[in-house]
Order: structure tokens, then sequence, then C-alpha cells
């Protein structure tokens, strides 16, 4: 690697750049406009916001008791709101007598007429709720009389009356209609009296609180009548509590006694926490965001631009290999990337200072402003220190992307699928339930920005002590995966210099049923991959009406037959379906071959070896590392280790189904797939992360994701799928004797030097663990090598090599080259 050719090309695309205005408008300029523009834009809507009154209709105005008064004119008493700037919120047209004091203006005269229009309206909408009201009440005596034809048929009259009610309410300017029944006030004060004396008051009962109520009709589903019902419940609540507190005082009760708790709040925040909680929540979205964007436009100008200007083969053609150009760019979209999130920063923290410095001001100060204070140098330096390798991530994958595009439009193009996870991601990380654990802190972008929240949330946390090298590390990892993918797109010629063309869908599915070659290409087996995880999603639906429920507990049988069906018709079947379809080889797309007889008696001896390992391994993670599992899966672990359950049944769902449908799907279409475009090494782990997606519960991608690797090995070195598919299969039977053994399995002469009884399941311990260790080294390590005089791994078979007229020997198979040959 030469330095200095890396050097140039990254000056000399920092310089291509600078001299780009729209690069500059974005990257310096925009920044330094916007977070002013925004701050001024609250500000002037602080001053310049006025909420329209909502339309609150109220019938039987005489009913209500004289005091305390729940209305004034034509709005709300102020007493029943905690700001007197509300009052104005709600305007209330009522049926009682009109106020005096309104001038008999033209204006007034309209407004009269509009409100008499509003309390029609409001009375032909009160006859149909109280009538939808009783019919709800006849139905709920029906039902406790247990009358199951006559509830029915009342509900379908409620249905019908609620639809006619919900048209007519919608249709007109109501938001709320109150409705107080006769006899309401008569029924307070009969009460208040009642409590007054003593001897009445014991003789009240359930019945006698409850024979007149206010009705209260609005619709939820319409945003204004919601919002509007959320103000008029608070005004009812205060109104409800003077009543209820001026008859304790009739009653010479204490006004405390309603209240027998009444929780007094005391809230200990300070402004330098409540600033703290502002920036957890600002500073991480701002990151991730400015990341993104600031690398994926440079990288499509240095890249997919670089095709359309026409300067790609004169770059091509200079001393520095394209690996260094790859790293001269690369560099070039970090630093915009970097100074991208930098700036905006700079410009928030300069807006900020400013907002403060005015916080003398009475409405910023209801905003908050005079509490905002900035984070401190630790927090910055966190935050400088989570940028860098975020930005190389991101510059990474943007790179890459933009170097797969024909153009700079293509490009563009893949920047919304990008910044959609992206903002689900941060999304996510924003959810307060969300923090972060030895998981999350290994996740792409997760790990960094939950780090950062956490930084800033509690300044003296000790989550960057902890969590701070493995959020790190992680992190240069994956962005070194994305430069690796950046520059093996960068070396391939049908990338750089593929031509624009046009997608037509007929011609495609002919081209894919005519052109067909003996193994699926690296896109067909991605296709593959993704049609069975659409699959599994689709098959939720169809598959939970299976699940047969006996008294309240899902039955095993019905679960086992679902898993069948699923392996079957949701796994297997597509795999085989698009082998025939798009290959001209099943045989050798799914390497349906005899292997050696070595590679069988390793592929049944290997899951004695690393299943141990596997348990305590899960375990180990399980206790620190992993969230818990979800009920459902303990739930149906715990219905199939049902004693009744036949024991073959098992097998077959749990081990010999998925042994021959994963296998299939996995090691055979998606492996046979990957390895026509990449390194075998690549395909096998390409196609082992596939297969632990493929099981979506963290704890099963991890375990799958390893076994996927094993898997992949077996499959490339025996080049058959048959070990793979006695492991598996081995693999699951121990797992699911385990499960579902008892303690009579640790009592076993022989098994019961290596297995231990814990509480819900059988353990190994120490001598079966080291046993294991030992074994599956040494077979692992005889995979890697084949045994033959530290032969590596082919990266190529063609397919001379791969003559599937002649089966494979029982010994030293000559059609494999040596060492020389492969190189």
């Amino acid at each position: 690697m030469n330095r200095r050719n890396v050097r140039l090309v990254f000056l000399r695309e920092v310089r291509d750049q600078i001299r780009d205005r729209r690069t500059l408008f974005m990257i310096v300029v925009l920044p330094l406009l916007l977070y002013p523009g925004l701050a001024i834009g609250m500000v002037q809507i602080s001053f310049l916001f006025k909420e329209q009154p909502r339309t609150i209709v109220l019938l039987g105005t005489e009913n209500l008791p004289a005091e305390p008064s729940l209305i004034r004119d034509n709005h709300f008493d102020a007493q029943w709101f905690a700001s007197r700037e509300d009052v104005d919120k709600l305007r209330v047209i009522h049926d009682g007598p009109p106020d005096p004091s309104t001038a008999s203006s033209s204006a007034d005269k309209a407004e009269a007429e509009s409100n008499a229009a509003l309390l029609q309206e409001g009375q032909g909408l009160a006859v149909k709720a109280e009538q939808l009201e009783g019919l709800q009440r006849k139905q709920d005596a029906a039902q406790k009389d247990r009358n199951t034809s006559e509830a029915e048929q009342l509900g379908e009259q409620i249905l019908a009356l609620k639809e006619e009610l919900a048209e007519q309410f919608s249709a007109s300017k109501i938001q709320v209609l109150i409705i107080a029944p006769k006899g309401l006030k008569q029924e307070v004060e009969r009460i208040n009296r009642a409590l007054s004396d003593r001897g009445k008051a014991a003789a009240l009962d359930a019945g006698d609180l409850k024979k007149a109520r206010l009705l209260v009709v609005q619709n939820s589903a319409d945003e204004k009548s919601a919002f509007a019902y959320q103000r008029v419940r608070l005004v009812l609540t205060a109104w409800e509590q003077r009543i209820l507190q001026e008859r304790l005082s009739e009653a010479k009760l204490p006004a405390t006694l309603a209240k027998p708790v009444d929780p007094e709040l005391l809230d200990v925040a300070i402004a330098r926490q409540v600033s703290a909680s502002l920036w957890s929540k600002l500073f991480p979205t701002l990151l991730i965001i400015m990341a993104v964007t600031g690398a994926f436009y440079p990288a499509v100008d240095v890249a997919a631009g670089e095709k359309e200007r026409g300067t790609m083969e004169t770059l091509l053609i200079s001393p520095a290999a394209r690996s260094e150009i790859v790293l001269g760019k690369f560099f070039t979209v970090v630093t915009f990337s970097v100074s991208t999130v930098l700036l905006n920063l700079l410009s928030m923290g300069i807006t900020g200072r400013y907002l403060i410095s005015l916080a003398r001001n009475e409405a910023l100060t209801r905003m908050g402003a005079d509490s905002l204070a900035f984070p401190g140098p630790w927090e910055m330096m966190w935050l400088i220190l989570l940028l860098l390798p975020l930005s190389a991530f991101y510059s990474a994958i943007s790179l890459a992307l933009a170097t797969f595009a024909r153009s700079t439009k293509e490009g563009q193009y893949y920047l919304t699928p990008l910044l959609l996870v992206t903002l689900g991601l941060t999304m996510f990380c924003l959810s307060p339930v969300v923090e972060i654990d030895p998981f999350y802190s290994i996740l792409p972008v997760v790990g960094p920005a939950l780090l950062l929240k956490e930084v800033l949330a509690s300044p003296g946390s000790s989550a960057p002590l902890v969590y701070g090298i493995p959020v790190l590390v992680t992190s240069i990892a994956y962005s070194l995966a994305g430069l690796w993918w950046a520059i093996s797109m960068f070396n391939r010629e049908d990338v750089l210099f593929r031509e624009a063309e046009r997608f037509d869908v007929r011609l495609w599915i002919r081209h894919l049923l005519r052109d067909k070659e003996s193994t699926p290409s690296f896109a067909e087996a991605g296709l593959c991959f993704v049609l069975l995880m659409m699959l599994q999603f689709v098959a939720v639906r169809f598959l939970r009406g299976g699940v047969v429920v006996n008294d309240g507990r899902i039955d095993p049988g019905s679960t086992l037959r679902l898993l069948l069906i699923q392996q079957m018709v949701f796994v297997g079947s597509p795999a085989l379906f698009m082998g025939i379809m798009l290959t001209t080889s099943v045989a050798r797309t799914f390497r349906l071959r005899l292997p050696n007889f070595r590679y069988l008696v390793v592929a049944c001896v290997l899951p004695f070896a690393v299943g141990p390992l596997s348990v305590a391994l899960q375990n180990w993670l399980q206790t620190w590392f992993f969230p818990p599992l979800p009920k459902p899966v303990t739930d149906l672990m715990q219905t199939l280790g049902d004693p009744g359950l036949p024991l073959w049944f098992l097998f077959l769902a749990m081990a010999v189904a998925p042994g021959i449908c994963e296998e299939l799907a996995f090691r055979g279409f998606v492996l046979s797939g990957f390895a026509r475009s990449a390194r075998p090494g690549v395909a096998i782990t390409l196609s082992a992360v596939a297969f632990g997606i493929f099981h979506i519960i963290p704890q099963q991608v991890f375990n799958a994701t390893l076994m996927g690797l094993l898997l992949g090995l077996i499959a490339i070195r025996s080049r058959s799928l048959l070990p793979g598919v006695l492991f598996h299969i081995t693999y699951n039977a121990i797992e699911t004797i385990r499960v579902r053994a008892g303690d009579s399995l640790v009592e076993t002469p022989v098994v019961k030097w290596f297995v231990t009884s814990g509480q819900s399941e059988i353990g190994y311990n120490s001598l079966a663990l080291g046993t294991a260790g030992v074994i599956a080294t040494v077979l692992i390590a005889w995979l890697i090598f084949d045994g033959r005089n530290g032969q590596t791994l082919p990266e190529v078979v063609s397919d001379s090599q791969f003559d599937e007229s002649q089966p494979r020997p029982w010994t030293k198979n000559p059609a494999v080259p040596t060492v020389g040959e492969w190189e």
C-alpha cells in the first residue's frame, strides 16, 4: 500500500469537492443557516400561533347544579382551567338564557342564528345518543342474565344506531356534545341533604348514587373532537371535584376525605439534568442523520459522478492501485461526513447560546431556554470519538453503493432505503425503554447511538468504561467490512463500466427461464433468501390459525404439525422450485452426490462435540449478553417438552424436517449461488449469516450463524449435501433429547459422567466440555485443512472438476487438485 498515492487521490477528491458549489452549500452554508432559521421560526410560531376554538354544545343547562357554576356566558367558567388563556379555546353553545350584555349588531344576530342551528343539530344528536345509551344498558342487563339471543339482537341494533349517529356527528360542526339529563340538579341536592343527615346517608346504596349523570359524546377518530374532549374532560373533572368538596363540607366532613392517599409530587430535576435529557435525545439523532447524509452525497459524486464525467478510465490507468484509489476516496467522504456533523453541532451551539441570552423574554422562558446547559468536555470528547467510526461506517457503505450505481441519479435512489433503515434505528434508540447493554453494544449504529445517549443523559455514568471498547471495536470492524465491500466493488470491471439499461419484466423472466446456467447466480441466491424471509412473515398468519388450544393450553401435537408444514412448504419447497426453474443442474445446485465416507463419519461425530460447547456458550451469554427469550418462545419450548408427545414425531418435526429442508435451502441453493461470485470463505460466511438471520430470535441467530459456518465448511469440503444433512439432524436430535429427557438420563451409566441436572433441562459438566472442546478442535481443523498436507480451501470449482456422472470414490479423489494446481 503506497500512502503517497492514497494522499494524492485524497487531495484530488477534496479539491474537486471544494470546487463544487452544491457541496459547499450542503456542508458549510446550510448548517449555518438552518438552525438560526429554525430558531427564528420557532420564536415566530410561539408569538403568532393561536389555537382555533373548539365548539362544545351543552344541552339541559337548567338541569345543572346552580353552584358551583359550570358555564359563564359562552365559555366554561375560568376557575376550572389551569391557565386563564385556555378559556377562549372552548366555545360553549348552550340552551340556557342568553347573555344580556350581548349587543344586537348584525354580526351578533348572525352568530345567534348559527348557534341556534347548532343547538337544533345537537338536540337531534342527543335523541339518538340517549337511545344508544339505553340500548347499551339493556344489552348489559341481557348479558348479565345470560340471555344470548337478546344480547345479539340488541348488539345489531346498537351497531346500526352507532353508525347512523357517527355519520351525523361527523357531518356536524360540533366537536363535543354534553347532555345534562333531567333530574340531575335535584339528584345532587338530594344526595347532599342525605349526607348532611348521617342517618339518611347510611341508607344510601350504590344504586342511589348513579341515577342521573352527564352524557358526553365525542368522536375519537376525529382529531379535533378528541382534542376538544381532552380539554372538556379536565374542566368537568375540576368542576366535579368542587361539587364533591362542597358536599363533604355540608356533611361536616374533611375535604381530604375523597383523597385518602393524596400523593404529593416532588420533582428533583435540576436545570443541568433537564438539558442533559434534551441533548441525549437530540445529539444522537443529529449525529446519525448528519453522518449518513454528509457521507452519501460526496460518495455519489466521487464514484458515480466519476463515471458520468468520463474520468474513471483516466484514474484507473494511473500508477495508484485500485485499493489506494478507494482509500483516497474513502478518506474524502469521511472528511466531509465528519465536517457535516461538526458544523451542524457548531451551528446548533451558537444558535442555542443566542437563545439563552434572550431568555429574559417571557415567551422564551416558557420554552425553557434559560435552563439549557451544554455538554461538558467529557461528553463532547465521546461525541467526537463515536462520530469517527460512525462516519467511517456510513462512508464505506455509501461509497460501495455509489460505486455500484451507474449514475448519480441511480445513486441518489439508493439513499432512500439507507435513510429509512437509519431513521428506524434512530427511532429505536430514542425510545426511553431502550438502554445500552452488551447485546446492543455490538450492533451497528445502535451501539454508538445508545452509548452517546447514556453519556449525555448521565454525565457521571460508568457506561463508557464498560461499553466503550466493545462499541468502538465493533464499529471499526463494521467500517472495515464496508470498506472491503467498496474495494471489492471497485475491483469489478462489470460494476465500474456497466451502462444504464432499461428493465423489462417480461424480458427478465424470459432470460431467467431461457439462459439458465448449471448453478444459481449470486443475485438469485440473495433472491432466494429474501423470498424465504418473506414467506416466513406471510406464513405466520396462516399457521397461527392451525394452533389448537385446549383449556387455555396450546396443544403440542398441533404445534409440531405446523412446524413440519412450515419446513416443507415455506423452506424446502421454494428452494427446490427455484433450483428446478432457474438452473440446468439440480444435482450440482443442491450438491446431490455421494461424498467421501470420512465426511459422513465427521458429520455424525462432530454434533456430539459442538453440541455441549454450543449449549454452554448460549447459557453463558444468556446470563449477561442476550435479552430474555420472549414468553411465546419459552411457552413453546415447555409445550414441546410434553412427555405425552410421541418421540418419533418430535424427531421428525424438530430434527429430520429442518435438517433436510434448511440444508436444501441454505447449503444447497443459497451457498451454491454465493460461491459463484465469491471466495469459498466469503460464501460460507454469507450463507451462515443468512441462515442465522432466518431464525429471527437473537439467541437463535447467534447459534445458527455458528452452526452455519460449520455446515457450510462441511458442504464445501465434501462437495455434497448429505454430510450437512446428517450433521443437522444429529445436532437437533441431541438437543431434542436433552430438553425432553428427565433426571433419569443423569443416572444412565457412562452418560452420568458428562451431564448434570439443571432446573429445567440437562446440562454438561466440565469433563464433557473439555472432551468436546478437544474433539471439536481436531475435527474442525481437519475440515479446514482436509487432512491433505495442509491444503486449504479451494477458491473455485470449475465445471470440469465437478463431474456429476463420476461419483466420488471412498479414497482420496484424484479429481480434486492440489495446492499448486489451485494456484
